[in-house]
């Protein structure tokens, strides 16, 4: 009897050192996902999570309009209607449509933008219309002949119609420095260009360990809240940045 207990006990052995290999393993990778998750990139190179508070003291923009009365201020509420673009995984397609607006399932980047306005209680396509009906000659893509059915998704004519309708604000980003860090707030508003390809982003309510904000945005194939703003700025790829004037 003491023999077949010693050998059961040699049998269970190999057994024990399996389970406790498997629970070190799923604690390695919990412990990877908590302190290493800036390592893991998206298909583009750009940090999908980060799960560090920022360790600098950034002064956050104090909004106190609500234009759609909802008790959330309009910087809040155009980084909530973006988000949205990212919780309803939009499927990026860029297509021309009667009546301007696409289907509520797709759309390009500059459709992030707009829905984000219009969650705040602003009808961006209609005051980016007036404003090229007013000033053509301003907007060198309508080429005096507006088509309202696209000019307020072209990012060309954003850039020509934010400068002239929200606060124009710095292009120089320094991570860990909480002086040019305040200068970049919720909502504000980020055009990139690289060759001849225009972009426009948001930039989130979230910062990453060194304070710099996370951008929403739509590059395909859907929306994400990524931590890119660092790379663009890095590789002068940012021509634009604006806030709105609440």
């Amino acid at each position: 009897m003491k023999t077949n207990i010693k050998h059961h006990k040699k049998s269970i052995r190999p057994q024990a050192i399996f389970v406790l290999a498997i629970i070190l393993i799923i604690i390695v990778i919990v412990f990877a996902q908590i302190f290493f998750a800036p390592v893991w990139l998206n298909r583009f190179g750009e940090r999908l999570t980060h799960p560090f508070t920022s360790v600098v003291n950034v002064k956050e923009l104090a909004v106190t309009t609500d234009t759609d009365g909802d008790g959330i201020d309009d910087a809040s509420d155009l980084v909530d209607g973006a988000r949205l673009e990212v919780k309803n995984h939009t499927t990026y397609r860029s297509n021309y449509y009667i009546g301007g607006y696409p289907p509520d399932d797709e759309g390009v980047c500059s459709d992030l933008v707009w829905r984000a306005f219009k969650n705040a209680g602003y009808d961006l396509k209609s005051m980016v219309d007036d404003d090229i009906a007013a000033n053509s000659g301003l907007y060198p893509l309508t080429d005096d002949k507006p088509d309202p059915n696209i000019d307020f998704r072209r990012v060309n004519d954003l850039n020509v119609f934010f400068p002239r309708h929200a606060e124009t604000l710095t292009l120089e980003l320094k991570a860990r420095d909480a002086d040019n860090l305040a200068l970049w707030q919720r909502g504000d508003i980020v055009v990139t260009k690289r060759g001849s390809s225009w972009h426009i982003a948001m930039l989130s309510d979230k910062r990453n360990i060194d304070g710099v904000p996370y951008v929403i945005h739509n590059a395909g194939p859907f929306p994400t809240e990524v931590d890119c703003l660092e790379k663009w700025a890095a590789n002068g790829r940012i021509v634009g940045h604006f806030r709105w004037e609440y």
